[in-house]
């Protein structure tokens, strides 16, 4: 009977740790940018909506992101470890020789700042692909539009 109720208080305060963090995805900014001497690339991602820069002077264009989209993210989100944000090691260094822009991820969460280490635009760190690959696609969305 003891193991039974661990495990339903266990299922139950998961729920209720995951609901938090769904709220709290609110409070995020993430912010993905990816630059070179000729190229600019940025989107922020903030309470469902993706701002999206194709260049340094023009003005953003706003994005709304599905619902469906949006639960996708926050999974994501939610796998990532903020802490380990700045360790994380760059697969490739073609950014070193204009092989690639030059990009990083900021995230303000719960009012701190992590921030990654830069890497090849293109090719984030393994442990960041998929968020920044969703990250991404409100941008292609965008272009298709």
């Amino acid at each position: 009977m003891k193991i039974l109720s661990l495990l339903l208080l266990t299922f139950f305060l998961g729920k209720g740790c995951q609901g938090d963090v769904l709220q709290n995805m609110d409070t995020a900014l993430i912010t993905y940018t990816a630059n070179t001497r000729g190229y600019y690339h940025e989107v922020i991602i903030e309470k469902h909506i993706a701002s999206i820069k194709k260049n340094r002077a023009e003005k953003a264009v706003d994005v709304k992101i599905s619902d469906t989209d949006w639960k996708e993210l926050v999974n994501l989100f939610q796998e990532l470890d903020l802490e380990e944000l700045k360790n994380l090691k760059s697969p490739t260094e073609k950014r070193f020789y204009d092989g690639a822009a030059i990009a990083s991820l900021k995230i303000n969460y719960e009012g701190k700042n992590y921030e990654s280490q830069s890497f090849d635009h293109g090719f984030p760190p393994v442990e960041i692909k998929k968020l920044v690959t969703k990250i991404n696609s409100f941008a292609k969305q965008n272009n298709e539009n």
